[in-house]
């Protein structure tokens, strides 16, 4: 690849990212520029950047070998939109039935500090469980029976984007780069827990401090509008749907390490479960309760969100392929100080998907026998942290903040005023008390 195309590739990419991020001022949904982003990328690449060099020895077999990075892409980035797709489908058919009076009912204070608090400190530890992506689904849900002013949710969203993202740091299940890591043998799961929770925890608590004394006054709870809850789910019903949805979202993890299959199947999963059992439950009157069917959820989706995801997706995949960020990788070699490193691993997170960047820096740094390129050596540790809370700066710059933004429409300028700085903060807390830990702790 030429050199004015590498950077043709970096200008458009950087175009059209300021595009999304200005989506209310020019009125141009994200949605849409996110396609054309990803489309436009990989036409320049495949016209003029050597697209199907690689695959020149396999010209024999077809066009269909020299679309195979693509067709790769494509199925890495349908994981997440099918794990997603299906996320959002389990939890909105558990909203319908009521299944979340069960825990709004336990949170009866208005009062925004306190409110702000117990969301922030449910979500770090339910996106351990979890993931941060379904945990950000799952408290989206909950804050829309708790908060009705649409202003005071987007604080509370943006807060739940941040303890999404830390919870997740922290185990091995939580966020997929730490399940890559984990998986790779680069941590275990005994050594991610020790090592990276009080940083986590930091990273979380100093932008919640700042925020909460913002916040003042209390909250009005929005009135139940939809009549078709009251109407057909009894408790028992409502009982069956939220312990079974929540259920199938915590199997997930368990059925990836019984089967060794990707989590969007465990999802898939879950979600034909629920269905099955909304269906036996409401076929004596299928008519009256047709909203509360999951083929009826399905179509209420919100599909700019998911053209959006697939959109970003494949975008930060052509960079990932044209070998931009296999070049970033290789120049940050040369700071040598491992803490550095990772800090600006995290803080590129927040601008690119931080799966790739992970990806590239496993390649560059292999597995050592001792130091900190060991098994639970700091370097993979922090690059555990620093991944899977970075991201948290931007709302684009994580699976949890894409998904919030899509179902609260909270707005990237908005985002980037009111929570962006709290977040650095945090993250630069936790870095540092990562580091303090490791060099004068755990590994002196």
């Amino acid at each position: 690849m030429s050199t004015t195309v590498f950077v043709i590739i970096v200008v458009v990419f950087i175009l059209g990212y300021c595009c999304i991020a200005l989506e209310h001022p020019l009125k141009i949904n994200k949605s849409a520029t996110a396609l054309l982003l990803a489309v436009i990328l990989w036409s320049i690449y495949a016209l003029f950047g050597g697209f199907h060099d690689s695959e020149t020895l396999f010209t024999a077999l077809g066009e269909e070998i020299k679309l195979r990075p693509l067709i790769e892409h494509l199925g890495d980035t349908a994981e997440i939109l099918f794990f997603l797709l299906g996320a959002m489908t389990i939890v909105e058919t558990v909203d319908k039935h009521g299944g979340f009076a069960i825990i709004t009912d336990q949170i009866r204070t208005t009062n925004k500090r306190k409110l702000l608090w117990i969301i922030a400190i449910i979500t770090f530890f339910m996106s351990a469980a979890l993931d941060n992506l379904t945990t950000s689904i799952v408290m989206v849900a909950l804050l829309r029976k708790l908060v009705e002013d649409k202003k005071d949710r987007w604080f509370f969203a943006g807060m739940v984007i941040l303890a999404a993202n830390a919870g997740g740091a922290w185990s091995p299940i939580g966020d997929v780069t730490t399940i890559m890591l984990w998986i790779k043998g680069n941590i275990t799961a005994s050594m991610i827990i020790k090592e990276t929770f009080i940083p986590s925890l930091v990273s979380m608590v100093v932008p919640l401090a700042i925020i909460s004394l913002t916040m003042k006054g209390s909250v009005k709870r929005p009135a139940e509008k939809d009549s078709a809850v009251t109407l057909t789910a009894s408790k028992l019903q409502s009982n069956i749907v939220f312990f079974l949805g929540v259920g199938s979202l915590l199997f997930t993890p368990i059925f990836k390490t019984i089967t060794h299959l990707p989590p969007y199947m465990g999802i898939l999963l879950g979600l034909g479960l629920i269905w099955v059992v909304t269906e036996i439950l409401h076929r004596h009157n299928a008519d009256k309760y047709s909203r509360l069917n999951v083929s009826s959820i399905l179509q209420k989706v919100d599909t700019p969100s998911v053209l959006f995801f697939l959109g970003i997706l494949m975008a930060v995949a052509c960079l990932q392929d044209a070998g931009h960020l296999k070049l970033l990788a290789q120049s940050l070699d040369s700071i040598g100080n491992i803490y550095v490193i990772n800090v600006i691993i995290g803080a590129l997170s927040s601008v690119v998907d931080n799966v790739p960047l992970v990806a590239a820096a496993m390649g560059m740094y292999p597995l050592a026998e001792v130091g900190h390129y060991a098994v639970d050596g700091a370097f993979w540790e922090m690059l555990a942290y620093c991944a899977g809370t970075g991201g948290s700066m931007l709302i684009i710059g994580s699976a949890a903040g894409v998904a919030v933004m899509g179902m609260e429409k909270i707005d990237f300028i908005w985002y980037l005023k009111k929570i962006s700085l709290w977040a650095l903060l945090g993250y630069l807390a936790g870095a540092g008390t990562f580091y303090l830990m490791s060099h004068f702790l755990l590994h002196s």
